[in-house]
């Protein structure tokens, strides 16, 4: 074989080489997908023009900003939030599917409900928490109710129900636990939201309810309620001569409605950091804690490992709370 022909025998299996190296390592050839590139699903568990809605709706106007894409906001209400929670839980973990995990998704219903179809510690990866608002207890105005005083000597009495937004929420819970460490007896009447529960207290169906800040505040500025207590550490700004439950010595601990953000389990690390980063930021946003402010809540921003482990706190507090006071979904 002549020189000519043995270079260029050898060119031809060094080109086929290259292509077959080219083919064997594509991850060197094609630059990594850019994320997010796509609109992002945010799940809420309950209905739209609650407190947890709204907390969803104006974090996911500034997430957006940040994350460059289209924040798409998707009310599957039912179930204590179950419905949404168990669709996520099946989710592609690919970045692309928040939900709104609250107190009642991860600490409540575990310990409420039989049939459960997620694992609350589980199922789910934490991003961050995002925003707290306390339980406002108040009373009808035909009620004649007038501070918690009050309140407690007719529920002694017997025949005063309370009203809440449902089975195993945190206005559920919360006079739950003030009647257990009072040792006192009411009957629960549920409602299916805030909403139908503050009508029925507005107009003097029931005498008395627990309630969020978030749809409540302006029936009290109104004067069509009557503020008893909050559930909180601290007042609530715009009630600031309500007191708590722990400055009338009801309560030890504070309860409070929390929200946090989380994605479907095995989701990429790097993309829970960088929708954490964007939550954070989010929720530092002054307009944003503005408009919080205004509905009775508090933005509490945190890193994925202090969500989880805060939820994990949760559970073991009320876990065995539901438990002895025997509060089931029946």
């Amino acid at each position: 074989m002549s020189k000519p022909s043995i270079l260029h025998a050898l060119q031809r299996r060094a080109l086929i080489c290259g292509i077959a190296l080219a083919a064997a390592l594509p991850s060197l050839a094609d630059p990594p997908e850019a994320f997010p590139n796509k609109p992002i699903k945010w799940t809420v568990g309950f209905p739209a023009g609650g407190g947890t809605d709204v907390l969803a709706r104006t974090v996911g106007v500034e997430l957006a900003k940040h994350l460059k894409q289209q924040v798409i906001i998707d009310n599957r209400a039912g179930a204590a939030g179950m419905i949404a929670a168990e669709a996520i839980s099946h989710a592609a973990p690919d970045g692309y599917n928040l939900l709104t995990a609250d107190v009642a998704i991860l600490a409540f219903n575990p310990a409420i409900y039989s049939n459960i179809r997620y694992d609350a510690q589980k199922s789910f990866t934490s991003v961050g928490l995002m925003g707290r608002f306390p339980i406002l207890i108040a009373a009808s105005t035909q009620s004649g109710i007038k501070n918690m005083n009050e309140l407690m000597d007719q529920i002694r009495k017997g025949g005063v129900g309370y009203g809440t937004a449902g089975v195993g929420t945190p206005h559920h819970l919360a006079m739950e636990m003030l009647l257990g460490n009072t040792q006192t007896q009411a009957d629960h009447v549920p409602y299916k939201g805030d909403a139908p529960a503050l009508q029925d207290l507005a107009g003097g169906q029931i005498k008395v309810a627990a309630l969020a800040p978030s749809l409540s505040l302006p029936f009290v500025k109104e004067g069509k309620l009557v503020p008893l207590a909050v559930t909180g550490d601290k007042r609530l700004p715009q009630l600031p001569n309500v007191p708590t439950l722990k400055e009338l010595n009801l309560s030890t601990q504070a309860v409070y409605a929390w929200q946090g953000l989380v994605l479907p389990k095995d989701t990429a690390p790097e993309r829970v950091q960088l929708i954490s980063t964007a939550l954070k930021t989010s929720l530092a946003n002054p307009d944003v804690v503005r408009k919080l402010e205004e509905l009775g809540m508090e933005a509490i921003p945190s890193t994925p490992e202090a969500m989880t482990a805060y939820v994990r706190e949760e559970q073991s507090r009320w876990g065995p709370m539901i438990k002895a006071r025997g509060i089931t979904n029946k």
